[in-house]
């Protein structure tokens, strides 16, 4: 089978495009339970790559997601929803009913991966537990996505991505001193462990492929979230420094800031490296500067960082941000404008990679939505699909064709309240 390359995935989502699955993880079977964002946005990036993901709700309980964020006039579901939950099957199946519990585990015959983001302990009150999956699927991986790891004083706190940046260490350094931790706008926790969560699924299957058997994959938000602390743990260890926010750069690294500029534009110029430095005060004008003690090296560039910042931004103010691109850029130096959505939006080189990707839904119409990251150079992702706006769509699809039930067995659990 023929593949789009990195660059061309935007045709893999047009609507005569073919629905089969393309990409690497082509023949990999995933059932994602839970709802929201961490677990899901883990659904969503192995389904982008080509894995054949199919959804759970239960019935009459779909996954508030579908509702979250803003929705078209036209549309039965969010614009987040339809990103989300693209290129999954959505099935109905109450898990907490025995004959669900059941038919759950002749899906998870069938299939590779589970993934779960359920306060620990509920897989196993359904009596779903990963001994139990593997009793049905010895090589089963069980990704368990959770506020704190399935382990600890903490585990069975109830757990949300605003909670978890805060005790991961992100909010604390986030912000300007003095002043109240902001957070960032967008669920960052959510999705650091929905990516953590694939990288564990993608080592499970590695590690399964080696050797034949599965395991379980536990992610916890909190740890996710400190997995990017970077040195603040050692310093404070040895040193007994504990990080604090810097406001718009990061102490001790400089040039590296925004700066605005005489058209009232905010750009980022990063020239804290030596020969960087060294391009960026001559373009200034004022070459000596690379090498004023002051200035001269990395450290004691960050020991003066604001007297530096203060010469950069006194430069910058004098050109337009269109000069500063053209004049940093031309000479290597590291620079680029704070985009905002619409900014994307109109950017060529996010066009050009592929990123500004055309979504075919039959409610909303065509949309742009974020492209498949990452680029593979010959078995490249796609969106085959948005996210279903009916819950169950794909019940006739999953139930009738992979496990084989006829009509009357699936209206037999449709009586029973096992599927909607």
């Amino acid at each position: 089978m023929s593949h789009t390359t990195g660059l061309d995935a935007s045709r893999a989502a047009s609507p005569t495009a073919a629905r089969e699955p393309r990409g690497p993880l082509v023949g990999l079977r995933v059932l994602e339970l839970g709802s929201l964002v961490a677990g899901p946005f883990a659904g969503r990036l192995l389904g982008d790559l080509g894995a054949e993901v199919i959804k759970v709700e239960a019935p009459g309980r779909a996954d508030p997601l579908r509702t979250w964020g803003r929705t078209p006039d036209a549309a039965a579901s969010s614009l987040w929803w339809s990103v989300q939950s693209r290129n999954k099957k959505c099935v109905t199946l109450d898990l907490r009913n025995e004959e669900g519990q059941e038919l759950f585990l002749e899906l998870v015959r069938r299939s590779d991966v589970v993934i779960e983001n359920f306060r620990p302990g509920t897989l196993e009150r359904w009596n779903l537990g990963f001994e139990r999956l593997a009793t049905v699927r010895p090589g089963i991986v069980l990704a368990r996505v959770s506020g704190y790891g399935q382990t600890g004083p903490y585990a069975e706190r109830a757990g949300f991505a605003s909670v978890a940046e805060a005790m991961g260490g992100l909010r604390h350094i986030n912000g300007f001193p003095g002043e109240a931790p902001p957070r960032t706008g967008i669920s960052l926790g959510d999705s650091l462990g929905g990516l953590f969560a694939t990288i564990g699924v993608l080592a499970a299957l590695q590690h399964r492929a080696a050797h034949g058997s599965g395991q379980v994959v536990d992610i916890s938000l909190m740890e996710s979230c400190f997995a990017l602390m970077e040195s603040a743990l050692p310093e404070y260890d040895v040193l007994g420094v504990v990080r604090e926010p810097h406001g718009t750069s990061l102490k001790g690294i400089a040039p590296s800031n925004i700066f605005r500029t005489s058209d009232g534009r905010w750009v980022v110029i990063a020239a804290n490296q030596d020969s960087l430095f060294r391009r960026l005060a001559e373009l200034m004008g004022v070459p000596g500067l690379a090498d004023d003690v002051r200035f001269s090296t990395h450290v004691a560039r960050g020991e003066h960082q604001e007297e530096l910042d203060a010469i950069v931004a006194g430069w910058a103010v004098e050109h337009s941000a269109g000069e500063l691109f053209e004049l940093l850029n031309g000479s290597g130096v590291v620079c680029g404008p704070i985009f905002t959505i619409a900014d994307i939006a109109a950017d060529p080189h996010y066009a050009a990679r592929a990123m500004l990707l055309e979504h075919h839904d039959p409610d909303v119409g065509t949309f742009r939505g974020p492209g498949v990251v990452p680029k593979l150079s010959a078995t490249p992702g796609a969106v085959r699909w948005t996210g279903s706006a009916t819950p169950g769509s794909h019940d006739a699809e999953v139930y009738g064709e992979l496990l084989g039930l006829g009509d009357e067995r699936l209206a037999e659990l449709r009586e029973h309240g096992v599927i909607a």
